[in-house]
């Protein structure tokens, strides 16, 4: 079992950065894939990234693409959101999730955290 702690929210401009990190316990991290999805008020939880367990590869939402990256760093047991060019529509709570042995694609995450607010002001 694995347990994750998001951060790394907060309130940013229009246009600005941030990075959201994804810290989990345990010392089978590299054994998970991990997946970004976040919630807006009113909205239903959606897609927003991905990383493998092994090759690390990569899925992204289309209203994503181009401006989040994802990343790992297995040694740190935690997970990346890099966020860029952030948008006013982009504003809601951002949850990891983790599932053993994953693809990294948006669907089959059975661990989550408790999430983290972005809020982005026009």
């Amino acid at each position: 079992q694995v347990q994750l702690v998001e951060s790394g929210g907060g309130l940013v401009q229009a246009g600005g950065s941030l990075r959201l990190s994804c810290t989990a316990s345990g010392r089978t991290f590299n054994t998970y894939a991990i997946g970004w999805f976040r919630q807006a008020p009113g909205k239903e939880r959606e897609f927003v990234a991905g990383i493998s367990w092994s090759r690390g590869s990569t899925y992204y939402a289309d209203a994503v693409k181009g401006r989040f990256t994802i990343s790992r760093d297995n040694a740190m047991n935690t997970a990346y959101l890099q966020m860029n060019s952030l948008k006013p529509e982009d504003t809601a709570v951002y949850y990891c999730a983790a599932e053993p042995y994953g693809s990294g694609s948006k669907v089959g995450y059975g661990y989550w955290g408790q999430g983290t607010q972005v809020t982005v002001s026009s």
